[in-house]
């Protein structure tokens, strides 16, 4: 089991890092939360021609057949520079659901679209997620119920925190798919997306670091730079203590995932996988976004608390990260239904003792 990427996908990382840091993103997010879309799916195609839109796309539609391990690298940078749009979706959960549900049609209309960045798809999926993320901006919008896959039909919009998203109410509308292989699918669906959004945390939680210790180096109070004080200095190596904790986590549900992966019967160069137990899938997935919320929250805290008052300025730049972190830890379950479901796993896990 690797807990930590390996160093082509570092290198992947490096490169989408470049990528994002060339573009404008807070300028980009301020477009897209007025309805300009257009830098915003300029910068999508960008990222398509980079392999990100790819990653969960299986090879014979035009993707790149990655791993879980893979699509985490990619999150954690677009949660790091804030990118707007609903990635989690498009990038992650969508690409799962259509592989495994539907018909080769569907397939084949969608899923090369996705992954060459000239689509993007949302979809709502009650109870965990009851709205469609930026519905307005997508090119397909699904609905999943637990073992049904249909159509969405887009309702009124809703108002979010983080002003550059927008949530819509949803409502069934043609069914792709029905019955327990869709309900497989949807529950995998799922799990890729909380993987995803959890890295996204993760990022975002470094970004946020990254920006009270470059401004605790250079705020000057008493005479000298407030990093230099003890207690700044321990609440900002606390953050960076549960950053690094919750990554093993986030890569342990990465490899559980990819070990559950099934069969794909519409795949025939796809492998039978002896997979991990789903529910022990499910289990790590809720764990790793926990972890990630709680130290992305952290990071947050600190990050407002050192700023100070600047921090709360809409010029200064700092809430486009703070929002992002607030939204996303309510985003594909709360800390509290993942933690119900951890103990619940747990509670069924056989206890093993040591020989007598």
């Amino acid at each position: 089991m690797r807990l930590a990427p390996s160093p082509e996908q570092e290198r992947f990382a490096a490169v989408l890092h470049k990528l994002l840091c060339g573009v404008d993103v807070g300028s980009l997010a301020d477009r897209w939360a007025l309805g300009d879309l257009a830098p915003g799916r300029a910068v999508w195609s960008r990222l398509a021609e980079a392999g990100v839109c790819g990653l969960a796309v299986p090879a014979r539609w035009g993707g790149l057949d990655g791993a879980p391990s893979d699509l985490v690298l990619a999150a954690e940078e677009l949660g790091h520079h804030a990118l707007p749009g609903p990635v989690a979706e498009s990038m992650a959960a969508v690409p799962t659901l259509l592989t495994a549900v539907g018909d080769d049609r569907l397939r084949r209309t969608w899923l090369p679209e996705l992954a060459a960045g000239r689509a993007v798809a949302t979809l709502a999926a009650p109870p965990w997620l009851p709205y469609a993320t930026d519905a307005h901006a997508a090119d397909l919008v699904l609905f999943a119920e637990r073992d049904a896959v249909r159509l969405a039909r887009v309702g009124p919009a809703r108002t979010s925190m983080d002003p550059a998203r927008r949530l819509f109410e949803v409502f069934p509308g043609e069914t792709l798919a029905a019955g327990p292989e869709s309900a497989a699918a949807v529950a995998r669906a799922l799990n890729m997306g909380v993987l995803f959004c959890a890295a996204q945390l993760l990022g975002a939680g470094r970004a946020l670091l990254e920006a009270a210790a470059t401004y605790a180096q250079t705020r000057h109070q008493f005479g000298r730079a407030i990093g230099q004080f003890q207690a700044v200095q321990h609440r900002l190596a606390d953050v960076a203590v549960a950053l690094e904790f919750a990554r093993p986590l986030l890569y342990a549900a990465a490899v559980a995932l990819a070990g559950d992966e099934p069969h794909n019967p519409h795949d025939p160069d796809a492998g039978v996988s002896a997979g991990d137990d789903p529910q022990d899938a499910a289990r790590d997935v809720s764990a790793a976004k926990v972890a990630c919320a709680d130290a992305a929250d952290r990071a947050a805290r600190a990050a407002l608390q050192v700023h100070g008052a600047i921090g709360y300025t809409r010029e200064y730049g700092l809430g486009r990260w703070l929002t992002k972190v607030r939204v996303l830890t309510l985003a594909w379950g709360t800390p509290a239904e993942h933690r119900a479901r951890v103990a619940a796993a747990l509670r069924t896990t056989p206890v093993l003792r040591r020989p007598q």
